[in-house]
């Protein structure tokens, strides 16, 4: 991580993907911050766009604001790029190849063909053949991180409703913003017996509604995206430690205590964006 992260406006993006010997399912995940090593499985393979070296004995400028003292290096390597600019033209570049290996990944053909070997040792990529397809894996690549990246910002589906209830007088002042947004934990809606998952009862105020179940399809480390969200905003003190995790207060000091349910309404966008763009990959197959 130092040499991927050396300091804090180091910029950066890292492909995590599951080690070998991971208990769930293959994923991979963007991020352009130091993560947890444990984030994905038991622990995470990081694969940079850029590395850093320190700058030894030399001083680069006479206004040295701290970045100076790194030289930025390409972690895509010579050999691959000779080899993508050989195949599909001297228009591809370094990044257009970092962002074809983030789309080539999701691949749904890829995963499922070679489930066991990913579970055992890290991914082995091929070039495709066609300079369309390249270029289609580096486009979608390029949509997939910036969803992936800047999540908080996706904006919440027409499709879901937010249905307001159990509205007593005085609740709704303007002044009570943290009531009506405070979540203590988050829980599907029933039909009959059966949980439905079409319906977040998000607390006693406010009701999602109208999810379209397609949105659960999309799993980071064995769950669906939605699914951790729901898990882990919550409020609950930890039995073994006496921790408390509220994760309201979050939202209140950024100034906007909405901030766990506009999240929630963000990963329902974003999984089923990520869903379209995968299902629009280019079709590949392996002999």
């Amino acid at each position: 991580m130092p040499q991927i992260f050396p300091h804090f406006i180091a910029k950066n993006k890292v492909i995590l993907m599951s080690g070998t010997g991971g208990r769930k399912d293959y994923c991979c995940l963007i991020s352009d911050k130091i993560i947890d090593l444990n984030i994905l499985n038991d622990v995470t393979q990081c694969f940079p766009l850029y590395w850093y070296e320190e700058r030894r004995g030399t001083q680069a400028s006479l206004f040295d604001n701290g970045e100076d003292k790194y030289i930025r290096h390409d972690a895509i390597t010579d050999f691959i790029f000779q080899r993508a600019q050989e195949q599909y033209g001297n228009k591809v570049q370094k990044e257009d190849i970092f962002y074809y290996v983030y789309g080539f990944l999701h691949c749904p053909t890829y995963r499922e063909t070679f489930a066991n070997d990913l579970k055992k040792m890290l991914p082995r990529l091929p070039l495709v053949e066609k300079a369309e397809d390249f270029w289609a894996f580096s486009r979608a690549g390029r949509e997939l991180a910036d969803l992936h990246l800047n999540y908080e910002q996706v904006k919440a589906s027409k499709e879901v409703v937010v249905d307001w209830h159990n509205m007593l007088p005085g609740i709704a002042d303007a002044d009570t913003p943290e009531k009506l947004y405070r979540v203590e934990q988050m829980r599907f809606g029933k039909r009959g017996k059966d949980k439905d998952k079409s319906i977040i009862e998000y607390n006693q105020f406010i009701t999602l509604r109208n999810i379209p179940l397609r949105a659960y399809d999309y799993v980071v480390n064995g769950k669906s995206a939605i699914e951790w969200i729901m898990e882990r905003y919550c409020d609950k003190v930890d039995k073994k430690s006496g921790i408390r995790n509220d994760a309201n207060q979050w939202g209140i000091e950024l100034g906007n205590p909405k901030y766990p349910l506009e999240l929630l309404q963000s990963i329902i966008t974003l999984s089923l964006n990520t869903l379209d763009i995968v299902d629009n990959l280019p079709k590949v197959t392996f002999d």
